[in-house]
């Protein structure tokens, strides 16, 4: 017998991200449903420190502050970008190499100079998103996507946000942040984890 998921029931929902771009593609796809995405930034609520050595542990360190704080429904997003020639790097360190002031431009380039370092001739890579749904009663459900392609330098495009711009999907000759946002969504690492908790989790409304 399979796994019984919990349906989220609540017409409200706390977004455990102070990332506007994240927020906005999350936003979109939990309009459908009645449901009010709502920031943690929003909110006042503290960023905690991602001790996770993966990105379900920190997408659950997130999601569990959240709703905890808030005494609603949560979701934590932990996202990256892992570059086979990097052995996965940056990974779940995606947003640090951006530095404190998540300069993507700076971390383009430093993605850039590691695989030059190394000698690379083989650009494949791919977008990892992990989501953790949790309950202020400490419940959690996790559900995960991935998308697989290519870097392409220069960064192109001014769509999108994070890596977007050296992320060219396979099966496309644009990257990321020179497609429209609907056309990202249906193809990328988040809507495919969005997917996953959409079937188990949401109902029409």
């Amino acid at each position: 017998m399979g796994k019984i998921v919990r349906k989220l029931a609540s017409n409200r929902l706390i977004i455990a991200t102070h990332n506007p771009g994240k927020l906005l593609e999350i936003n979109a796809l939990m309009t459908p449903y009645g449901i009010a995405a709502i920031s943690a930034g929003d909110l006042g609520l503290n960023d905690p420190e991602e001790t996770g050595k993966t990105f379900a542990e920190n997408a659950a360190i997130k999601a569990h502050a959240a709703a905890k704080a808030s005494n609603l429904p949560a979701l934590g997003d932990d996202s990256g970008l892992a570059v086979d020639a990097l052995d996965g790097d940056p990974g779940i360190y995606s947003a640090r190499w951006a530095g404190a002031e998540r300069d993507f431009g700076a971390a383009m380039a430093k993605v850039e100079q590691a695989l030059q370092d190394a000698g690379a001739t083989d650009f494949s890579a791919k977008f990892v998103c992990v989501l953790c749904l949790a309950w202020p009663d400490g419940h959690e459900e996790f559900f995960a996507g991935d998308v697989h392609g290519t870097l392409s330098f220069p960064p192109r495009g001014g769509q999108g946000f994070g890596y977007d711009p050296i992320f060219v999907p396979d099966g496309y000759d644009k990257s990321f942040a020179e497609m429209d946002r609907s056309e990202k969504q249906s193809l990328s690492h988040r809507a495919r984890a969005f997917a996953a908790m959409e079937a188990a989790c949401l109902s029409a409304r």
